[in-house]
């Protein structure tokens, strides 16, 4: 190894998961490509693109479920942002976790009060993650329009996807919209 400009590689623990030590350089955000079952201990694999796969703990899992709904199917395509707590304690001890602070396809913030141990809880704060990249058109494809209804109910109307300036709010209400047609 002659190039010393990036040594992030170097300290990548050799494991068959995302740990909380990959963390340790900053939050990440990442894109759901699917989800598994695994083990008793580790009964959820999700599968993330360029990485290893994220095996939720307990509280993180029903962060997930809250907001997604308990089909992991529907999480794929989904994205999130990981970060390392430092303060979650495996048996005891401050050993450090991975958690979760924003969520796409949310509607607003997620205040939820968790169990965080025996007979305590705490509060779990998840924000909305918007997505730069974000292609009405595929939005829209996926929520069941076209782009000729998201322009035309837009306000004011647009003649094109490329009139509209705020993509992230028009595709969080193409997205809350369909989940409010489902039920």
């Amino acid at each position: 190894m002659n190039d010393v400009t990036d040594l992030s590689p170097t300290i990548k623990p050799k494991s068959d998961q995302l740990n909380a030590d990959d963390l340790l350089t900053g939050s990440m955000d990442v894109k759901i490509t699917d989800v598994k079952g695994g083990s008793v201990e580790q009964p959820v694999h999700i599968h993330i693109e360029g990485q290893q796969p994220y095996k939720p703990c307990k509280t993180m899992r029903r962060v997930l479920i809250s907001a997604w709904g308990a089909n992991g199917k529907d999480w794929i395509g989904k994205s999130m942002t990981l970060y390392c707590d430092p303060s979650v304690k495996f048996g005891g001890v401050a050993l450090g976790g991975i958690r979760i602070s924003h969520l796409s396809e949310i509607q607003g913030t997620m205040n939820l009060m968790l169990t965080a141990s025996r007979g305590r809880k705490s509060q779990v704060v998840i924000k909305p993650l918007i997505m730069e990249d974000i292609d009405l058109r595929v939005v829209a494809k996926e929520c069941g329009y076209s782009e000729h209804d998201v322009c035309h109910t837009y306000n004011p109307p647009m003649k094109s996807f490329n009139d509209i300036t705020d993509i992230s709010g028009c595709a969080a209400f193409l997205q809350a919209n369909k989940l409010l047609n489902k039920e």
